[in-house]
């Protein structure tokens, strides 16, 4: 799959089930602010999502669905759950806002790779219904907590994902990102099919971010604890780069903070994680969707 300028616009899908997002996520560990934000069009509205952490707290979070939204040609006239982003300049540049009650953040995002594509074609992307490309970012601006404005100069990630995802045949779908410099990361994503008995049976795909330059991962391996509540704690990857012949990258991470989200008639365990990776250390986001009645019953909104 080639990228192309043109993929940045929204697209509009003939099925119902279709579904069109962008998302935007960041990580200061030195500011110890943290966040999410994700707005989409599908099923005849907008809909949108966005989280913010202040160290291991959850600082203010919201969510909306169906929003009247009319045919749209570009992402500045999409807005829900307070989310509003704007395409600067084509695979390159963009700018996301989130207005909630108790925090909210106004930043700007500038590529530092090229985009990594999941193509339709892919496993992933056959078993999870969609594709599209993910970039990483370096990230300017401010994040408000309550009556703080806290200046940020991070790294991140911009992602635009679309398709007509089936979750009657999906288990769950896992979305990892490892940021551990402007010249290193790694984005994995993981679909299990509803009849999957064994982990192993999971379609993953992964790059890993070299110099700017996204390297698809020959054979990318995630293993995960999770908490009594199927809550994402720690994780392991095992990146090996080339089917015959040199060794694993290998990467450990913990969780640093998160909350677990009802989106309608699915379950998001949303987190962000600190990680370690071959001498050098990072932030980056692990989110688990699933289908609410997989396994879990409780709160809407919980804390880590």
């Amino acid at each position: 799959m080639t990228v192309s300028p043109g993929d940045e616009a929204p697209r509009a899908g003939v099925d119902r089930a279709f579904r069109d997002a962008v998302t935007f996520s960041f990580g200061d560990s030195e500011a110890k602010v943290f966040g999410l934000a994700r707005v989409g069009l599908g099923g005849g509205g907008a809909s949108g999502f966005a989280v913010v952490y202040s160290g291991d707290e959850l600082a203010g979070a919201s969510t909306e669905a169906s929003v009247a939204a009319g045919d749209v040609e570009a992402w500045d006239a999409v807005s829900a759950a307070g989310v509003r982003s704007k395409v600067e300049t084509p695979l390159e540049a963009w700018a996301v806002t989130y207005d909630g009650d108790e925090a909210g953040f106004d930043l700007r995002f500038e590529a530092i790779s090229a985009p990594a594509a999941l193509d339709g074609e892919d496993p992933v992307a056959r078993v999870g219904g969609l594709a599209g490309y993910e970039q990483l970012c370096s990230v300017t601006g401010t994040v408000r907590v309550g009556g703080r404005s806290i200046a940020v100069r991070c790294l991140g990630q911009r992602g635009h994902l679309w398709g007509a995802p089936d979750w009657s045949r999906i288990e769950l779908a896992r979305t990892l990102s490892a940021w551990m410099g402007a010249d290193r990361a790694v984005t994995l994503t993981a679909v299990r099919p509803a009849k999957a008995k064994h982990h192993d049976e999971e379609a993953i795909a992964g790059f890993l971010f070299d110099g700017g330059t996204p390297v698809a991962i020959f054979d990318p391996r995630l293993s995960t604890t999770y908490d009594g509540e199927l809550r994402q704690r720690r994780a392991g990857l095992e990146l090996w780069m080339q089917e015959e012949g040199g060794h694993a990258l290998r990467a450990a991470g913990e969780v640093l903070c998160g909350t677990t989200v009802e989106l309608g008639d699915l379950r998001l365990d949303s987190a962000f994680f600190h990680w370690r990776m071959e001498g050098r250390q990072g932030t980056g986001r692990y989110d688990v969707l699933r289908r609410a009645s997989a396994g879990w019953q409780g709160n809407s909104r919980r804390r880590r």
